[in-house]
């Protein structure tokens, strides 16, 4: 498992005030797990701006003159009318229409780049590779030439403007190279909004050599170092997936209420005629959403979802929230079950706790807590 550039830079720093308490692997890299106290990096990622490495993300180019055609039949997101220095969520599909990986593409004119986790990237470009006949496309892995942070919070993009990284008003996914007035000497980067979600976040794409000094400039501008543990509390209370974890290979697009990954008016691609019979002849049996746990008893991963005494459901991802009173927990939870059950509000059973279904996103100011409710991972 490759240590990311920012980790290896921070291990290097001895006097530094930011360093982890704990490494881990994330998402097929080494990263901090936490710096300090968890609920206080998952709260600045709420709150503030909470500052995170991104080394775990790898970066693919696609160049040659049947890139856009080609990729536009390799996913199911609309590659063709992508404008340039913007991105789009797609899913890469086998022909029998499972998932075999997600991404982001973005189009930088000359070039198409996708963003996927470390942990799928060899299966990625071992895909691509495959189905490159004559097309004039050729494929490279430039994670070793570009790393990335991310920042999250509504403070955000005050605390790159504040580095002197100045960002204006952009649109999800999107793109720029901005204006750089920053004190701790120029770098060269690329910046890129976020999609729509309940908190504002950016990621900084640069060279591996300006990474640390960048971490520096935004701390000390304001944002919070977060570790992997904390960016887990914030994807489960925003009820976003992980391919690997709450996505697999079995599961269908459909079933993953990620409809923000599929154009159905684009043309074909691989898997394209099970995702249009699945549209057309009706829903799948099962979808993705959350639920609420009563009790503090523990819940792994994998749990069965009991109603009426029958199965219907599996769980993948699991949290918990702290209310602030001892010993008193309140767990969330992600997972698939089966459609007809999944009605927002429907009382479940899994493992030995009662359950409740929620619409997601999951609202974390919605669910029964305190005021000093604080949400850790499981």
């Amino acid at each position: 498992m490759a240590t990311t550039p920012l980790q290896e830079a921070i291990s290097a720093q001895t006097a530094s005030k930011a360093r982890p308490a704990r490494v881990s692997d994330y998402r097929g890299a080494t990263v901090a797990e936490r710096f300090a106290d968890p609920q206080h990096e998952f709260s600045a990622l709420l709150d503030g701006c909470g500052i995170y490495d991104l080394g775990f993300r790898a970066r693919v180019s696609l160049t040659g003159s049947d890139r856009v055609r080609w990729m536009n039949g390799m996913v199911t997101s609309n590659i063709r009318d992508l404008a340039v220095g913007h991105g789009v969520y797609a899913f890469l599909l086998n022909p029998q229409g499972r998932i075999l990986g997600d991404m982001y593409v973005y189009n930088q004119g000359e070039s198409l780049i996708v963003e996927t986790d470390r942990s799928q990237v060899e299966k990625i470009i071992a895909t691509f590779d495959h189905f490159i006949i004559m097309d004039d496309v050729e494929v490279a892995n430039v994670s070793e030439t570009q790393t990335a942070v991310g920042l999250t919070g509504p403070e955000s993009r005050a605390v790159l403007n504040k580095a002197g990284i100045e960002v204006p008003n952009l649109e999800p996914l999107q793109m720029i190279t901005p204006q750089c007035n920053c004190d701790c000497g120029c770098v060269q980067c690329t910046v890129i909004h976020g999609e729509e979600s309940p908190q504002e976040s950016y990621e900084v794409w640069l060279a591996p050599s300006d990474v640390y000094k960048t971490w520096q400039a935004l701390i000390a501008a304001g944002a919070t170092p977060v570790g992997s543990e904390a960016l887990e509390m914030q994807r489960i209370a925003a009820g976003i997936p992980l391919y690997g974890v709450d996505i697999r290979e079995r599961d269908l697009p459909q079933e993953t209420e990620q409809t923000r990954a599929l154009n159905f008016n684009k043309g074909c691609y691989v898997g394209q005629e099970i995702v249009e019979r699945i549209r057309s002849r009706g829903n799948v049996h099962r979808k993705f959403t959350g639920f609420l746990l009563e009790g503090a008893a523990e819940i792994p991963a994998g749990a069965k979802i009991v109603s009426a005494e029958k199965e219907v459901g599996e769980i993948t991802s699991v949290a918990a929230l702290r209310t602030g009173a001892p010993g008193e927990e309140r767990r969330i939870a992600l997972g698939y079950i089966r459609r007809e059950v999944g009605v927002p509000g429907r009382e479940v059973t899994i493992g030995s706790s009662k359950a409740t279904v929620i619409q997601l996103p999951l609202a974390v100011g919605a669910l029964p807590q305190t005021d000093d409710a604080v949400l850790h991972k499981a």
